[in-house]
């Protein structure tokens, strides 16, 4: 708990080089572009005297939920008075978010310290790829390697690293775990994981190593098969979401909901978690079983009122966040159809918004029908439009789409952020949408498709924390 006091107290200092390294490594090859070996990464890590291995690891795969699941465990760790690291990934307004220590994003210098120290190895192996006609290591290559030493530097006693894309190839996939996570796994990265669901989970299963404990949540039959094989295989101690641990109760509460959550240790009652959504309480189910399986000795539980405090200080920036009131405006990343569907039940379980209308922003790339198939039956209208990333979808294209699933009627497009919300303010304000909503007034807005639309929206509005 004292960690905890010294994070929010630590100072931001800055760094004049910051921006200059940052775009730097921005001009890599982006982080889905990726270099189906770990052999660059090892090497980074050999060179630099494996610092991935100077602490224990909680390592986390899946489609949703992981970066909610994985603050959750980094929260529990912490209110346990050690110190930790936490790699996710993608950001939302600043790249220092996605590597955090005791809690907080890395300060601007601390970030340019870390490229200090790898950068010799960077440049070796970097030009090393340039004379076999190879790329240079990726921008998520660098960020990883650049994580792995910051934590050693720190140092830290507990490392939760998050996986950027799939599992078997991805750079952070030369860690040697305490615990694996593996959260729900659906349809998504298609063009990189694969067509079937069997096979975008044994790209997942990849994480899955001898010697750790594997905390799996809820799957569908198909990647429950292939996850199962490959514990079986590894001969990993298995904890169930379903078997072993889950949500045993739950109840709405103010600004969250309050659980009654079942672990092998036992059960935890009372437990406030400050964030929306049947998917947020597995979340916190599952985030909590491997927090035990690292912290507990085996049958017991954690200290309740440590487990009590950690979770009801938990955030998730970007995940159903209330960003204003009157109207009420929500940001969530949801940007596959698993995801969406989460979203819709979520909202519709949490608020009483009389007329709700969506500003959507969805990455070419995606499912982008299955993700508007899900939030149609929550929305009134939908303004489509783009985020800041090069990948989101032409707006005028993403219309025809919407037209499709919600009607020409229902559908409006703006090329401009600003301009999205503010015509989406004014629609759900139209014909009386107005009353007495949770967290505001019955009109709502609410911004989905992409994590760097969440983004975008929280720089815009003020949220840059």
């Amino acid at each position: 708990m004292d960690r905890v006091r010294a994070a929010r107290q630590r100072p931001q200092e800055d760094d004049p080089r910051f921006d200059d390294v940052v775009a730097g490594i921005l001009s890599r090859n982006p982080e889905h572009k990726i270099h189906p070996s770990l052999d660059r990464v090892r090497e980074a890590c050999a060179l630099l005297g494996d610092p991935q291995l100077s602490y224990r690891v909680v390592h986390l795969a899946g489609t949703n939920g992981k970066t909610s699941t994985a603050r959750m465990v980094e929260r529990l760790v912490r209110e346990h008075d050690l110190r930790t690291g936490r790699f996710t990934s993608p950001h939302l307004v600043d790249v220092t978010e996605r590597i955090s220590i005791d809690g907080e994003p890395v300060s601007r210098a601390a970030f340019v310290r870390a490229w200090d120290d790898v950068e010799p190895v960077v440049s070796i192996l970097d030009a090393r790829a340039a004379e076999e006609g190879l790329p240079r290591l990726s921008f998520f290559e660098v960020l990883t390697v650049m994580a792995f030493a910051a934590f050693a530097d720190a140092p830290v006693d507990v490392a939760v690293i998050e996986t950027g894309l799939g599992g078997t190839w991805d750079t952070t996939n030369v860690v040697v775990p305490d615990v694996v996570v593996v959260t729900p796994v659906s349809m998504d990265h298609e063009a990189w994981l694969g067509s079937t669901l069997e096979e975008i989970a044994g790209q997942k299963a990849g994480i899955i190593k001898h010697g750790a404990t594997v905390v799996l949540a809820a799957q569908e039959e198909e990647a429950e098969g292939v996850l199962l094989a490959k514990a079986a295989a590894e001969r990993v101690s298995l904890v169930r979401e379903g078997v072993d641990f889950g949500v045993v109760t739950r109840e709405l509460a103010v600004g969250g909901q309050l659980l009654t959550l079942r672990t092998r240790g036992g059960t935890y009652t009372d437990v406030l978690l400050p964030l929306h959504g049947a998917h947020q309480a597995q979340n916190a189910a599952v985030a909590l079983s491997a927090a035990e399986a690292l912290l507990a000795l085996p049958g017991t539980t954690l200290v309740p009122g440590l487990v009590e405090g950690a979770l009801t200080d938990v955030t998730s920036p970007g995940r159903l966040e209330l960003v204003r009131s009157s109207p009420t405006i929500l940001v969530d990343s949801a940007h596959n159809p698993g995801g969406a569907q989460a979203l819709a039940a979520a909202v519709a379980e949490a608020f009483t918004l009389t007329r709700l209308v969506g500003v959507v922003g969805v990455a070419g790339d995606k499912d982008v029908e299955g993700v508007l198939q899900a939030l149609e039956p929550v929305l009134a209208e939908i303004v489509v439009t783009r985020s800041s990333s090069p990948r989101s979808m032409d707006v005028a294209e993403l219309a025809e789409v919407a037209e499709d699933v919600f009607g020409e009627d229902r559908v409006h497009q703006a090329d401009r952020l600003d301009e999205a919300l503010t015509m989406a303010v004014d629609l759900a304000e139209a014909d009386g949408g107005a009353g007495g909503g949770y967290g505001g007034s019955g009109a709502g807005v609410l911004v989905a498709g992409s994590v760097v639309l969440a983004g975008d929206v929280r720089q815009l509005l003020g949220r840059t924390s």
